[in-house]
């Protein structure tokens, strides 16, 4: 088929490397160039990236609602749009332009969490599965019927493990339903009102940890953040990232953590604990503001007395 994509992220970069190898993409649709990570300058998106790699046309309009951005669209006479995390409204114009339709890749096992940030949101709602979802788009938020889903068992993962795993399985469910929507052979299935959740954007520092969580809450908090929703707190007066902290299970574990309390810090037994609100979590790496990426037996290396008394934790100053 004679495709358009539209995606912007990582995510949506494994979709058009593997959709290129099996149909024809006429163009790519990615949001302008941004300011992404630290380097503050501003960087291609990962899906351009990819397509000037792969030697496709490469659009970057700021909004679809311009009729001359529409016409040039049309020029390119999709036979369907795909889309994967675009990031922006496709108008009725648009959704009606290709005769197959609009298909969304949807990182949710619809219609439990549609919106912006379903990975993120499934960690931290305590999921035991996530998934992704063919959707045929409509003007609503994530409201079409869906063709093709594909689950994935979410376990200890984090929100980058995740989003990567489900790209591969979207990859997949995509050419599925391609070959199946061309066909007239595709089984839409229409979203239950009754079981819809919405996953909101991520909001600045939502992920910071705080002694007051319960400790499932903070390792989940963790688990869903990234570099750009970093889970921060000040750890023995140095404020760092935290990257990954799990919960306490082993015996030995609950042994050394006994009596923690929130807001303090214990390193005992070569390991490192916080307290929270129901008990300890123990951190596993940091990186602390400055320097690079390190276990917590290194960092707490760099502690004076922390071998010697219980230290304190608290959440990262605004």
């Amino acid at each position: 088929m004679r495709v358009v994509f539209m995606g912007t992220p990582e995510f949506a970069a494994t979709i058009l490397e593997d959709l290129s190898q099996q149909h024809e993409v006429a163009a790519v649709y990615t949001r302008p160039d941004a300011v992404r990570g630290r380097g503050r300058k501003l960087e291609p998106s990962p899906v351009k990236r990819t397509a000037e790699r792969l030697g496709l046309p490469v659009l970057e309009p700021r909004t679809l609602r311009d009729e001359a951005v529409q016409a040039e669209l049309a020029s390119f006479e999709p036979d369907v749009i795909c889309v994967a995390a675009y990031g922006a409204i496709l108008p009725k114009a648009v959704l009606d332009l290709p005769p197959f339709g609009c298909l969304n890749v949807h990182a949710s096992l619809l219609p439990r969490w549609r919106g912006a940030a379903p990975v993120e949101r499934a960690i931290l709602a305590g999921d035991a599965v996530a998934g992704v979802c063919i959707m045929r788009m409509e003007e609503g938020l994530d409201t079409g019927a869906y063709c093709v889903c594909r689950t994935a068992r979410i376990d200890g993962k984090t929100a980058p493990e995740l989003t990567d795993e489900l790209a591969n399985l979207g990859s997949h469910a995509l050419l599925t339903a391609l070959v199946h929507v061309q066909s007239g052979a595709a089984e839409w299935t229409e979203q239950d009102e009754s079981q819809v959740t919405y996953a909101s954007k991520v909001g600045k520092r939502e992920l910071d940890l705080d002694p007051r969580d319960t400790a499932e809450a903070a390792v989940r908090k963790v688990r869903a953040s990234s570099g750009a929703h970093p889970a921060r707190a000040v750890v023995a007066a140095r404020p760092v990232t935290v990257l990954a902290l799990r919960s306490v299970e082993d015996a030995r574990g609950c042994e050394l953590a006994g009596g923690l309390v929130a807001g303090e810090v214990r390193f005992a037994g070569k390991r490192l604990f916080l307290g929270f609100a129901d008990g300890a979590a123990e951190v596993a790496s940091v990186k602390p503001d400055g320097r690079q990426a390190m276990d917590a037996k290194a960092f707490a290396a760099g502690v004076q007395g922390i071998k010697q008394k219980t230290l304190s934790w608290e959440a990262a100053h605004e």
